[in-house]
């Protein structure tokens, strides 16, 4: 499973759209060490002069690593956590997640191309 969702969340799920605000308090409550990750980053993007920011630390087990992958492999939560911190996100592999902030698209473009993925291959990575 994903995410812990509350019995209250579920029941306001039913009954209609929830707010960002709610799902991203379910992400940060259910994926800590995703969320650690992300809000890292995007504090980094926003201190840097470049506007970008990319993790390069390795999840510290595999628990961690299912964290990440999950909170990325999501499409919502891809885009709800794009919308809170009104960045793009990027992700190369189990654990290269990068922010791009407003005026970065250049960046962003060379990040997601084939040739940045092949680059950033290593053998120790080939099981992430």
């Amino acid at each position: 499973m994903s995410l812990t969702v509350s019995p209250e969340l579920l029941d306001k799920a039913h009954q209609g759209p929830i707010s960002d605000a709610d799902f991203i308090a379910c992400i940060r409550e259910s994926l800590p060490y995703a969320w650690s990750v992300v809000n890292e980053v995007a504090e980094g993007a926003k201190a840097s002069p470049t506007g970008t920011d990319a993790n390069e630390v390795p999840p510290p087990g595999e628990a961690e690593r299912g964290q990440l992958l999950r909170l990325l492999a999501s499409d919502a939560m891809r885009a709800a956590v794009e919308r809170h911190f009104g960045m793009r996100l990027a992700f190369q592999n189990c654990h290269k997640v990068a922010f791009f902030a407003p005026g970065t698209e250049d960046a962003y473009a060379e990040f997601v191309t084939p040739r940045a993925q092949l680059l950033n291959q290593s053998p120790e990575l080939v099981d992430c």
